[in-house]
């Protein structure tokens, strides 16, 4: 037995699904769909039934540095000591003992198991990936979908700006 979603009510309904969507209008990057949609809002257009939605998703990899030994090492010791400071932080609030005695003990136990991790992990990669990055995935092409039944009127209000909606020459 299926069950109709609008019949849920607000709480079960997606909130990322229009019913039968249209598309508005393509662009190359997000903010001139976000001004198409920003435009609509100003004139009183009922933006709940607008989306945006980014298409042909790419992922980008900025490399950052090369990985080293030394460079590894430090970063253990950095993130085991932040660590080992928050648990000796939280344990000196149940203990009667010196705050500062648990908190650099710990510190410094955080510190050289972060060398530890941070060295064995590096060496089971086997030189594979020696180097840091951030990776992100972006969309290349973002389209501006409207409900159908306010669609028509969308064009019509989108006529009135320049450069919203894309040549259909191109």
């Amino acid at each position: 037995m299926s069950m109709n979603p609008r019949a849920l009510g607000a709480a079960g309904a997606n909130p990322l699904k229009l019913e039968f969507p249209q598309s508005l209008a393509t662009y190359d990057d997000y903010a001139q769909a976000q001004r198409t949609v920003d435009y609509l809002s100003d004139h009183e257009f009922p933006v709940q039934n607008c989306m945006i939605v980014g298409t042909d998703l790419k992922r980008v990899e900025r490399i950052t540095g090369r990985l080293t030994t030394g460079r590894v090492a430090i970063g253990g010791i950095g993130s085991g000591a932040w660590f080992g400071g928050f648990v000796g932080l939280v344990l000196s609030l149940f203990d009667d003992n010196d705050f500062w005695r648990t908190l650099v003990s710990t510190a410094l136990l955080g510190a050289l198991f972060g060398l530890i991790f941070a060295l064995v992990s590096f060496a089971m990669t086997r030189g594979q990936r020696d180097f840091s990055s951030v990776t992100q995935v972006v969309a290349t092409r973002y389209e501006v979908l409207v409900e159908h039944k306010v669609a028509a009127r969308a064009r019509e209000m989108l006529a009135d700006l320049p450069g919203a909606l894309p040549s259909p020459f191109e």
